[in-house]
């Protein structure tokens, strides 16, 4: 059993309340709302355009509509560096814990980055993510501290046994470590930092409560602003990858400006805005994301906007349930998140037994934003068809359907690092 086993069986049962729809016959046909057009009506036809005015009106948009409106960086960010190990992982890699929080803000507890970086005497690129069990469960290195808030930010609090299992840190040491090969990625040149995304904000009802949403209320934000209504979970954990990747534009032992942000599940979805809502990530990956994330709204396969709605209402921002049963008149699709990232490469990976996520409609959203990248002469998926699984496609859009059940694997790293070595030179 894994901490989040109890809200995942409650959350289920409210899913299967609402129709799922698995047959693809059942999709029919939709139509997308366009990249290309500003909303005075005239068409986008240069990089300049996009970059200079389409880009902003979907950034907008997209905030409004889906992941909410929170503040940006804060005048107090603080940095405090509360480990240093330059022999881990048998002298491969040097492995720093880094607390993030707000001077100002003593209510929010902030947060622990783990920071393995490749003891080869260059600045490293970076894969930046969170993880779900915890720092000590990601790692397979006994003396990774557990976070100091593991009792208080458990996702439910109401099912007693659950969290006295849980509660038990020793028990779930390395029990994520299969998500993070961070050898691999230490043996390939990179560095990995990955922190717990409950730290950042509690992953259940009621959640901002305990998390930066509550304690940054109206700071740096417009007037009328509301943590609750106006921003949600997957910005604030989306922010918190932001934060991180402010520290490590200081950090000597790795190179900021290729960071690469990744992220499983609706940490996928929270990896996709992240790297959609802030340029300075060089590389986005999407896994097995599905709704809300890279897979496409309007084909309502699998998990939809409807089966989220109960269990998860304080993922997204007020004003995106609004669109329960009338999908396709939304204003925006998932297509413009992944063509937010343009030119950057942005990277979607599915898994053929993750029908949940809707591996197909992963792949199309990555197809419908390739007018974006081809405007700054990138090529896209390449591919016209969904391929086949375990053949990964793409040029500076990537994709692959993997063998398999919803999980992170060894097998998609791989891809990432592949991918990353081609766009960084690398290899």
């Amino acid at each position: 059993m894994t901490f989040l086993t109890p809200l995942l069986m409650f959350s289920a049962s409210i899913c299967l309340a609402v129709p799922v729809n698995y047959d693809e016959a059942k999709v029919g046909t939709y139509t997308l709302p366009e990249l290309l057009k500003q909303n005075d009506g005239q068409p986008v036809t240069t990089p300049q355009q996009w970059t200079a005015r389409r880009r902003g009106e979907i950034l907008a948009l997209v905030m409004d509509e889906q992941y909410g409106c929170g503040p940006k960086k804060l005048d107090d960010l603080k940095f405090t560096v509360t480990s240093v190990n330059r022999a881990a992982l048998g002298s491969q890699a040097t492995r720093k814990i880094v607390h993030i929080s707000l001077e100002k803000h003593p209510a929010w507890g902030g947060f622990d980055l783990m920071v393995y970086t490749p003891n080869s005497g260059k600045r490293s690129p970076v894969f930046l993510g969170l993880n779900f069990g915890g720092n000590h469960a990601a790692s397979t290195e006994k003396d990774v501290p557990a976070s100091r808030q593991w009792a208080r930010m458990q996702p439910t609090r109401n099912v007693r046994r659950a969290m006295e299992m849980e509660n038990d840190v020793e028990a779930s040491r390395g029990k994520e470590s299969s998500r993070w090969p961070i050898e691999l990625a230490i043996s390939r040149g990179y560095a990995v930092a990955t922190a717990w995304y409950c730290e950042i904000e509690p992953d259940r009802l009621g959640g901002w409560k305990d998390g930066v949403r509550a304690a940054v209320a109206h700071d740096g934000a417009a007037p009328g602003w509301d943590a609750q209504r106006d921003w949600s979970a997957i910005g604030a954990w989306a922010w918190g990858l932001s934060r991180a990747l402010d520290y490590l534009e200081t950090d000597a032992d790795v190179d900021a400006r290729r960071v690469a942000v990744l992220g499983h599940s609706r940490l996928g979805k929270t990896a996709l805005w992240a790297g959609a809502s802030d340029p300075r990530f060089a590389i986005v990956i999407s896994n097995d994301s599905g709704e809300g994330g890279a897979a496409l709204a309007r084909r309502d396969f699998g998990e939809s906007i409807a089966t989220m709605q109960k269990p998860f209402p304080y993922w997204f921002c007020a004003k995106h349930w609004s669109w329960v049963g009338r999908v396709n008149e939304m204003p925006i699709d998932q297509h413009f998140v992944v063509a937010l990232c343009a030119p950057r490469p942005v990277y979607i990976a599915s898994a053929s037994e993750d029908r949940w996520a809707d591996p197909k409609g992963e792949f199309l959203a990555g197809k419908a934003a390739e007018p974006v990248y081809a405007l700054f002469g990138k090529r896209g998926l390449v591919v016209a068809d969904w391929p086949k699984a375990d053949t990964p496609v793409g040029d500076t859009i990537g994709y692959h359907l993997r063998t398999g059940k919803h999980d992170i694997t060894a097998y998609d790293w791989t891809q990432y690092l592949n991918f990353a070595d081609r766009h960084y030179g690398q290899r």
